[in-house]
């Protein structure tokens, strides 16, 4: 029997190639983003069914009605990143409050909203997106590595709270391939010697890691690195 999965952030790289794959195994995606033209389009390229709703985590207070359409769920991913520099000596407010909320707020409220149709299963996974920057600090990622560092805190006492569903944190390194980082060569070149092999994780890698927090039932609390082993050098 098909599962439904949720993929919030699932109108451009990862989060759409993530949706592409879990189409291909013969489940269907909701995807959500910003724009809901946007969304409609990237859910009609991906197919099968997949459906597109508009979302903004940045704004919690509507997110429980944008989801009032979406029915019985089988697993949820929230992958939806924003990036900016932002430093202690050039802090931006605005910018802060936006990445916070974001991820912490608009991420709880997500899985608050839709309570309701999760499946109380083991079968059932939640996938929390945060990112290696929690412990690896680079200029400018003040606001990005702390939040980061709040989603480990958040996945810990998530997967207390909803058992049996299981809730999981991935922490993606430098992906080599990504759009983002793509065109930041000598960036990621240098991240690239920092890993015992030389090579930097790739968007299958994340999207094969994403696949396992999702479906295996065995597996919950745990915040998950996709990063070739950079915690080792």
């Amino acid at each position: 029997m098909s599962k439904t999965i949720l993929i919030v952030g699932g109108t451009s790289g990862i989060g759409t190639e993530l949706a592409r794959k879990i189409t291909a195994n013969g489940d269907r995606v909701v995807i959500t983003g910003r724009d809901g033209a946007r969304a409609k389009e990237a859910a009609a390229g991906i197919g099968d069914g997949t459906q597109g709703i508009a979302l903004d985590l940045a704004e919690p207070e509507l997110i429980a009605p944008a989801l009032a359409g979406v029915g019985r769920l089988d697993g949820l991913v929230l992958s939806a990143i924003e990036r900016g520099q932002t430093n202690v000596r050039d802090f931006d407010i605005a910018h802060a409050k936006r990445l916070t909320t974001l991820k912490l707020v608009g991420y709880t409220e997500i899985v608050h909203a839709l309570l309701d149709r999760l499946e109380p299963s083991v079968d059932t996974g939640i996938v929390l997106f945060g990112g290696r920057a929690k412990d690896q600090p680079y200029p400018g990622s003040t606001v990005v590595s702390t939040v980061n560092g709040g989603v480990v805190g958040l996945v810990n006492t998530l997967a207390i709270e909803l058992a049996p569903i299981r809730v999981n944190g991935l922490h993606p390194g430098v992906i080599g391939d990504s759009p983002f980082w793509a065109d930041k060569t000598a960036f990621s070149e240098k991240f690239a010697a920092a890993t015992p092999g030389g090579k930097l994780a790739t968007v299958a890698d994340v999207i094969g890691a994403t696949e396992f927090l999702l479906y295996n039932g065995g597996v919950s609390g745990h915040n998950l690195y996709v990063d070739r082993g950079t915690t080792l050098t």
